[in-house]
């Protein structure tokens, strides 16, 4: 039995992915998104009764796509949403308001995925650095994330993280559970090292102060890519 199957993408596309500074949902076909819905909660449904599934959840979704799934599954008795797989980190929140008032009210899981901003929060890209076999090394502009201003705003949040005594790992992690909604960062780690360094700072709780100092960060240094 599969106990969460995740939807990947929304066919009607979405703002995830750097889409959010053009995006244009006018194209959208409101009756053909929810008959598509509905087809696949139908089969979803079906799934649930053979045994062979438990819960499902959204990925890159939006407030309105992710209450639509809930509308629809309840007029077809169909599961419920249990999580929604969006990026979020100390670089990316755009999470922070409508999704997250539905993630509270609906109880709904956010799979938080590149909580270290494809590890430009870990500060090894500073300075020009690229490691060698490094996300950025394959990838140089790390899917939309490297930018003018971000590695301005990392050393920001570095500056907060030398300030409070903290690895900066460690801190982008915790972040996450400070949250005012259910998270669950969803970490990548390319070496038994750095599963290592990110399992070390499990039991980091951040200070009120250490909260704050980031908070003011990101207002000084608002959406970097």
């Amino acid at each position: 039995m599969i106990d969460l199957y995740q939807l990947h993408w929304s066919t009607r596309g979405g703002y995830n992915f750097r889409q959010n500074w053009t995006y244009d949902p006018s194209g959208q076909n409101r009756e053909a998104t929810l008959a598509h819905m509905d087809d696949v909660l139908g089969a979803l449904a079906d799934l649930v009764t053979a045994g062979k599934l438990r819960a499902f959840g959204l990925s890159n979704e939006t407030c309105w796509g992710t209450t639509r799934w809930m509308d629809r599954a309840a007029v077809l008795g169909a599961p419920r949403v249990a999580s929604v797989q969006n990026e979020y980190s100390l670089l990316c929140r755009l999470y922070d308001t409508d999704m997250a008032e539905m993630a509270v009210n609906e109880k709904v899981t956010l799979l938080a995925f590149s909580p270290l901003a494809a590890g430009l929060l870990t500060g090894k890209y500073q300075d020009g650095a690229v490691p060698a076999e490094s996300r950025m090394s394959l990838v140089p502009d790390l899917g939309g994330r490297k930018s003018g201003r971000v590695f301005g705003a990392v050393a920001a949040y570095l500056q907060v993280a030398a300030h409070f005594g903290l690895d900066p790992v460690h801190m982008a992690m915790a972040w996450q559970r400070t949250r005012p909604f259910s998270v669950c960062p969803i970490f990548g780690a390319s070496t038994a090292e750095q599963l290592s360094h990110i399992l070390a700072g499990r039991d980091l709780v951040l200070s009120a102060e250490t909260v704050s100092a980031l908070n003011a960060t990101h207002k000084a240094y608002p959406m970097p890519y």
